[in-house]
């Protein structure tokens, strides 16, 4: 009898194996649904795909929302298609937001497509695999409603120290902007229990921060009539032993409530960072998004917040040019901008989503005002952040180090990591000093701060680690991918954690 080793066992069980990688555009509900495609997959037998190999399948996670997002999908199709001819057995599939509104469009604009689902039935994604393979031909579903709770389903997360939980799924709300109700359905929330019972999970495997996920979070409840769901729920996450760090995204200023606030400030382990959608200054422009609120609540929100928790970090969307948007309009939008004082802006340039109620509105704003109203839009948030991260000079933080590295981290080689109120802060590691691992903890002095980070060059008496259970857990992934333990990934810029796509950098 021949006894095989581990590594040898793991190359023979896996050399067959059908290789995919999932490509994932738009917001962090996308990112999470990526997730849960990749488990999936995997739990059917499929690996993923090694750096610079063709994989047997690639999957598509869309979006409707962003802008060109019909032109990125099927520009990324397109340099596919050869690539499919040349390789036989080789699979694509397209998922997400644009799949569920274009549906029958992609199969005829991309004929060498596989497999074209929808939001709601992700679950299916392994069987209309296999059912192209056997008959040979493109296989399509689109569900009008959820088949299954996202959250049941396997899900391979991309960091075993922090993880998405959704807590509902869908919006009830009709901003005239947004394709996503039509697209994601109405509101469905989840049991508190069934979600206090994945972040515990989370927690036993290693993770020491989690991100509370929907559409408009602070909604959460209505579906069972308790409008205090959503500070409850952040509340008995405090309970729960290990988790070190609790954030969420993304309110709706119209349903945020003081109880939420209170929450905030009162559970220690809830971060003092909030994401709050301004969408626009002006009143008018609120209206006709059906934003539901004005810039005097929206400002009486930021203060309520400040006043019990000072030193919050508050992140916006704002939207530019949305149609009949006066330079009044924008003007509110500048005066409500500088007010708020954020950390930091999404900032989009607004432009026709097909089946949206804003797509057909007069005085749609000329392409060459709506640039340059955004040019003075970041010009002024960049100023601000920059404002706001020279506060930060000369305090003392405690970072949560993550797995990517800076841009210029081969030339410097500091490591990232993420403050309690979500900064990103790039440190180089004093010589003879312990080495972080992803996961652990690292308290230091913040040395400089630019618009969009802050950097760390601490002394070895300033410097200290804390392990952590999220640091053991990296070293125990990377043992099981064969992986050597302690080592620091570089790569591309870290994510907030939030939509990328208009951040300015």
């Amino acid at each position: 009898m021949v006894t095989l080793n581990v590594a040898e066992t793991k190359t023979s069980s896996t050399e067959n194996a059908r290789t995919y990688e999932v490509r994932t555009f738009g917001c962090q509900m996308n990112v999470h649904d990526s997730e849960r495609m990749s488990g999936l997959l995997e739990s059917n037998g499929y690996v993923p795909v090694k750096e610079g190999e063709r994989p047997d399948l690639v999957v598509f996670n869309t979006c409707a929302v962003r802008e060109n997002a019909d032109n990125k999908l099927y520009g990324n199709l397109g340099m596919l298609a050869p690539i499919k001819r040349e390789n036989e057995g080789m699979q694509i599939a397209v998922g997400g937001c644009l799949a569920q509104k274009d549906q029958d469009t992609i199969l005829k604009k991309a004929p060498w497509v596989d497999v074209v689902f929808g939001t709601h039935n992700i679950g299916s994604l392994p069987t209309l695999l296999e059912r192209a393979r056997h008959n040979d031909e493109a296989q399509a579903e689109l569900l009008e409603s959820l088949e299954v709770f996202p959250s049941t389903l396997p899900t391979k997360r991309d960091h075993v120290y922090s993880g998405w939980v959704s807590i509902s799924v869908g919006c009830n709300n009709t901003c005239t902007f947004c394709i996503v109700p039509s697209l994601r359905g109405k509101e469905k929330d989840r049991r508190p229990g069934d979600i206090l019972a994945e972040v515990q999970a989370l927690v036993d495997d290693g993770a020491i921060e989690v991100t509370l996920l929907g559409q408009n979070v602070n909604s959460y409840g209505v579906e069972f009539g308790d409008r205090q769901a959503f500070s409850k729920l952040l509340r008995a996450c405090g309970e729960i032993e290990g988790l070190e760090r609790v954030r969420f995204t993304s309110p709706h200023p119209a349903m945020f409530t003081d109880d939420v606030i209170d929450a905030m400030a009162e559970t220690p382990n809830v971060m003092p960072v909030l994401h709050m959608p301004l969408q626009s200054g002006s009143d008018k422009v609120l209206k006709d998004m059906k934003r539901s609120y004005r810039s005097k609540k929206f400002l009486g929100i930021l203060e309520k917040v400040r006043e019990k928790m000072p030193d919050a970090a508050i992140t916006t969307d704002i939207i530019v040019g949305f149609p009949g948007e006066t330079e009044e309009d924008f003007q509110e939008t500048m005066r409500v901008v500088e007010e708020s004082r954020f950390s930091s802006a999404f900032t989009f340039q607004y432009s026709i989503r097909p089946g949206t109620p804003a797509a057909t509105m007069d005085h749609q704003v000329p392409k060459d005002v709506v640039q340059e109203r955004y040019e003075r839009l970041t010009a002024l948030q960049d100023r601000i952040a920059a404002e706001e991260n020279a506060k930060q000079l000369g305090k003392t933080v405690e970072l949560m180090v993550v797995a990517e590295s800076g841009r210029k981290a081969e030339q410097t080689h500091r490591l990232s990591g993420r403050t309690r109120d979500m900064r990103l802060v790039h440190f180089s590691v004093p010589e003879g000093a312990e080495q972080p691992r992803p996961g652990d903890l690292v308290t230091l002095p913040i040395t400089e701060a630019g618009s969009f980070h802050l950097l760390s060059d601490p002394t070895a008496e300033q410097y200290s680690v804390r392990r952590s259970r999220a640091g053991d857990a990296w070293d125990r992934a990377q043992a099981d991918s064969c992986g050597t333990g302690t080592t620091q990934v570089s790569g591309g810029p870290v994510n907030l954690g939030f939509p990328t796509i208009g951040l300015r950098k």
